[in-house]
């Protein structure tokens, strides 16, 4: 497995997220070796933690208006690269990129390197596409979940023309314009060096395989390769009893409606205060992130 590695340079000077990174190694699964993975924490030690997954095509740096609301309020917020974004390594061909392997790699990153436990999932598009399987299949590590703008694809359901479109636009597009991309999804005007900040991890084209072939994994057929693990997951998420909020946004085209079936599949979503966030596009980290913080904390502290 080739990879590639985005220089600190590309890191410098990032608006309003002062954290130093960490690192981990991860079995790349295929003999060759290890993978970097790059996380960030801020808050108490001791606190309760909040592990924050991001999606496509971002990553940690999504999180800084969450985080930083975390620690104040005395959790523990831990953000981790997804394998292929931020400041983890890049696996250089597309086909390196699979859903089984971006579940073992954050699996490794979070529970065998970093031991994370008593955990509260905040998983957010792809955040939650991996986290929600890490809970049905690791669910002793986990305290509650907390979803947003997310779901757990079996394939069953049509996904939309919507999702369609984005699919072939990932593939056929010579410029995939991650910081642009991102501007889209979002309901509030980004300034330009928040634009640059989600470009940062991609030096040229040859980083953006990982962001190119997310699209494409998520299961659209029910005989995609994810689509039976997926299934398994959802028989252990059907009698998951531990507390689960949903906390999605009003205005993202991608997964509304995916909350009731989250609200209404899920034993611990029952008599859960679920939020509707108001004025959040997909990204609602980067438009109401400070409000999405108070709803997990308080959410936390409730349960």
């Amino acid at each position: 497995m080739k990879l590639l590695r985005t220089p600190d340079e590309r890191f410098a000077d990032l608006p309003d997220f002062p954290w130093t990174p960490g690192y981990v190694e991860v079995d790349s699964g295929d003999g060759s070796g290890d993978l970097r993975v790059g996380y960030v924490e801020a808050g108490p030690a001791d606190g309760p933690v909040v592990l924050c997954l991001h999606g496509e095509p971002t990553w940690s740096f999504l999180y800084r208006k969450v985080m930083r609301v975390l620690a104040e309020r005395g959790c523990r917020a831990v953000a981790v690269d997804l394998v292929g974004f931020g400041r983890s390594d890049k696996p250089a061909a597309f086909e390196d990129y699979t859903y089984a392997r971006q579940v073992e790699w954050t699996r490794q990153a979070v529970f065998d390197r970093l031991d994370l436990r008593d955990v509260t999932l905040l998983g957010q598009d792809w955040g939650g596409l991996i986290g929600l399987r890490l809970v049905a299949e690791h669910p002793d590590r986990f305290a509650r979940v907390v979803a947003a703008n997310t779901f757990l694809p079996t394939g069953d359901r049509d996904p939309g023309a919507a999702f369609k479109a984005w699919q072939q636009y990932s593939q056929e597009t010579p410029d995939f314009h991650v910081g642009g991309i991102v501007k889209g999804g979002c309901q509030t005007d980004l300034a330009p060096e928040v634009i640059a900040a989600y470009d940062a991890p991609f030096p040229d084209e040859s980083y953006k395989e990982g962001a190119r072939q997310f699209p494409v994994l998520v299961p659209t057929s029910p005989d995609d390769p994810a689509s039976e693990p997926n299934r398994k997951a959802w028989t252990v998420l059907n009698t998951f009893e531990k507390p689960f909020l949903c906390a999605f946004s009003d205005s993202d085209p991608i997964t509304a409606g995916a909350d009731r079936v989250l609200k209404e599949s899920i034993p611990g979503a029952a008599g859960q205060p679920h939020t509707t966030i108001t004025g959040g596009g997909h990204f609602l980290q980067e438009d109401r992130g400070e409000e999405l913080a108070n709803v997990v904390v308080d959410f936390v502290e409730r349960t």
